[in-house]
């Protein structure tokens, strides 16, 4: 219980009736602690789920079972490095679905390419698994709406990868928020930059051995193998990626929907192309402008550079927050709080409180996201992102992304969010899938 903020402790004092009858989840909640632990898998080891398996095999409580991965080459280092940390060597399998089958098996963490990200939590979900998912949770909105339902219909939990719905700074900023430190926020400027090489001209050339490209390619529709698509630049191709928007402005896009607690959009705007480097294969943004408005005259506006690590109040990316009696500078692990004139009353700082660390695996974030889903399946807590409420951010950058292909401006449902009187647009709602792997709740 150490690295559960007073905040969740208190919502799962509040929770804790509602969570007893929660049928299917007690169950799988009663086994794991009937084991003491959280038997994991985490499928996609390069990086983002390596850091993952580490961070999870590191938990008390946990363990991690099975390393994943398509490319063989980053089996071997994922498991050494999984073992340091648990004592215990996990097992290297490429199929995710041989993970699913393993009763011992409580849940999947997903750290793939994100045209797997909601196929395969669909699948986990109805395997009987809780999912870790990163974000983005989906590829299309379509997708989103078919992970709540999942959810939902198997009783489990979904938690999305946005760590800072789990960073102390961030909740105790949001806390501020709500008790009028600023007034009533209306306007929420965010931003990402990072400077990113051309990815050139693809060659068409054979698979490596080391690759099973077939399952690489999964849930979407079958290209030859290219020499400048795997195993990062499919970020930037439709096929398999949503580009930097959903990439890392999900991250300040979410807290700048929390922070002025809003749901779905009424009207999306979106303007960019790829202006840095205009003869490469990058198919998504290089420059990119979104703009989303909402009931209660209330908006977001989120800009994207990924050719120059360009600072706005001395960061690279972070989000401004603007209210009726002053407005809020956030970057990461700090905030500052100004007055309407421009005046600093209160600097917040995460590194300068490294006692009040609610993450020892990996302090420089200081995020317990984590470890919330690990309490949360043993019942001790319950997740801080579920999908239903990670995806109304995801949606932010998926229709960010539609508007700015079709060139339109998107006026969409409040209730939902979907795409109103725009045809050339709604066709983007949902994908096309290779024939015999679509998805099925």
């Amino acid at each position: 219980m150490d690295n559960i903020t007073r905040r969740n402790f208190v919502k799962l004092s509040l929770s804790a009736a509602g969570a007893i009858s929660f049928g299917g989840l007690s169950q799988i909640s009663a086994a794991a602690s009937a084991n003491s632990k959280v038997v994991l898998a985490v499928a996609g080891i390069r990086s983002r789920g390596r850091a993952l398996a580490e961070k999870f095999a590191g938990i008390k409580n946990c363990e991690v079972k099975y390393v994943i991965d398509v490319d063989s080459r980053y089996l071997g280092e994922a498991a050494k490095r999984v073992e340091r940390k648990q004592g215990k060597a996990p097992q290297t399998i490429k199929d995710y679905r041989t993970a699913l089958d393993d009763k011992d098996v409580h849940g999947l963490v997903v750290a793939t390419p994100e045209h797997w990200h909601a196929p395969m939590s669909i699948d986990a979900v109805k395997a009987g698994k809780h999912v870790y998912v990163e974000k983005p949770c989906c590829h299309n909105p379509a997708e989103g709406e078919m992970l709540v339902e999942a959810m939902n219909k198997y009783d489990r939990l979904i938690q999305m990868g946005n760590q800072r719905r789990s960073f102390r700074i961030v909740e105790q900023m949001i806390d501020e928020i709500r008790s009028g430190e600023i007034g009533r926020p209306y306007f929420a400027r965010t931003w990402y930059s990072r400077k990113r090489g051309p990815i050139g001209k693809g060659k068409v050339i054979d698979v490596p051995s080391y690759l099973d490209w077939e399952l690489w390619q999964g849930p979407a529709p079958r290209e030859k193998y290219r020499d400048n698509v795997h195993p990062y630049n499919w970020h930037w191709f439709w096929n398999w990626g949503t580009g930097e928007a959903l990439n890392n402005g999900t991250h300040e896009l979410d807290v700048a929907r929390w922070a002025l607690g809003v749901d779905f959009p009424t009207k999306v705007t979106s303007l960019g192309g790829r202006y840095h480097y205009p003869e490469d294969d990058w198919q998504f943004f290089d420059t990119q402008n979104i703009s989303v408005e909402f009931e209660g005259d209330k908006l977001i506006n989120w800009e994207g550079i990924s050719s120059a690590s360009m600072k706005i109040c001395g960061h690279s990316r972070g989000a401004l927050i603007q209210g009726t009696k002053g407005y809020i500078e956030y970057g990461s692990s700090s905030y500052k709080v100004f007055d309407l004139n421009g005046k600093l009353l209160r600097h917040e700082d995460q590194a300068a409180k490294s006692k009040d660390s609610t993450n020892v695996i990996d302090p420089g974030l200081n995020d317990y996201h984590a470890e919330n889903f690990v309490y949360s399946i043993l019942g001790k807590d319950s997740i801080n992102s579920p999908v239903d409420e990670g995806y109304k951010s995801i949606l932010l950058g998926l229709l960010g992304n539609i508007a700015a292909k079709t060139s339109t401006m998107l006026h969409c449902d409040p209730k939902n969010g979907h795409i109103l009187n725009n045809p050339d647009a709604q066709r983007y709602w949902r994908r096309v899938y290779e024939p015999g792997w679509e998805p099925k709740v």
